[in-house]
């Protein structure tokens, strides 16, 4: 889609160039940004003339540029130890995107956008990522993603700051995950999808996307019993409703979900497998079968 009230497209290469007046915004892949009206928007500031690496690990961390695109997230490679690695692209082809999308569409772009059914903020979210923000006065601030995520297309963004990049701590990456999704159709939006991560220490961690209205996220020292589970589920009361599903619903499923993944946590961990994992799409799922990930 044309947008016909942008009057310029700046392009910085340094961040003393990274400024926004009013009426501009950031630009990443813009796929969403073009694909529908955007009242008020005067003017565009592209992030990727700035060079962000895609992906770095810098000390404990793995850092992700925020204009890093889903193909080159995909496109990591898997350390040894990192089990939680089928998760990344799990997460991406929840967006059932085709290749162009996903060779545009940025990680910090779909957080960004905060939609429920975001499979980046799922991804970042169950891994404790944390986002770096750019404030206006050359400063930054940190805050975790399941957190900066607030409500549908809301987020704790103010203008002028920019997402710089997500950061997943490399404990996160050697947790053993578990994944959920079902949808109504099966090439529709994702009608809830629920991961789990058992960290090395023990802890059990427990989030809800698409089916909510933002991240929710529950956490345990370890496995937690059924009736524990169970308790913790029931004062979830974000539950989304649109056409892709109803609350109710998404309620019932979500906490489906939940106990299946509580079980294969308490299960043994499987031996992992020889040759990393390569896509080959197959048939299309039937509507509303959910998506049986198995366990990283």
């Amino acid at each position: 889609m044309d947008l016909i009230t942008v009057r310029e497209v700046r392009t910085p290469t340094t961040r003393a160039e990274l400024r926004f007046g009013p009426g501009e915004l950031p630009l990443g892949g813009g796929t969403w940004l073009y694909s529908e009206p955007q009242p008020g928007l005067t003017g565009l500031v592209d992030l990727t003339t700035l060079g962000w690496a895609p992906l770095e690990v810098v000390g404990d961390v793995l850092s992700i540029a925020a204009t890093c695109t889903l193909a080159e997230l995909t496109r990591l490679p898997a350390e040894p130890g990192w089990a939680a690695h089928p998760l990344v692209r799990q997460c991406a082809e929840s967006l059932l995107a085709s290749f162009k999308i996903w060779n545009t569409a940025t990680v910090g772009g779909n957080v960004a956008t905060s939609l429920p059914a975001g499979a980046m903020t799922s991804l970042l979210s169950t891994l404790d990522a944390v986002a770096v923000v750019w404030t206006p006065d050359g400063g930054e601030r940190r805050e975790p993603v399941v957190e900066l995520v607030t409500g549908v297309r809301e987020n704790t963004l103010r203008h002028g700051e920019v997402l710089r990049s997500l950061e997943v701590p490399l404990g996160s990456l050697r947790s053993r995950t578990g994944f959920r999704r079902v949808a109504l159709s099966p090439l529709g939006r994702s009608g809830t999808l629920v991961t789990s991560r058992t960290a090395p220490d023990g802890e059990w961690v427990l989030t809800v996307t698409a089916g909510t209205t933002r991240p929710e996220q529950l956490r345990f020292d370890e496995v937690p019993g059924e009736r524990a589970l169970a308790d913790a589920l029931a004062r979830v009361d974000t539950w989304y409703d649109d056409p892709h599903g109803a609350p109710d619903w998404r309620r019932h499923v979500s906490a489906l979900f939940a106990h299946e993944l509580r079980a294969e946590a308490l299960s043994p961990a499987p031996t992992p497998p020889a040759r990393p994992f390569v896509h080959r799409p197959g048939p299309a799922r039937s509507a509303g079968t959910p998506t049986r990930g198995g366990t990283a």
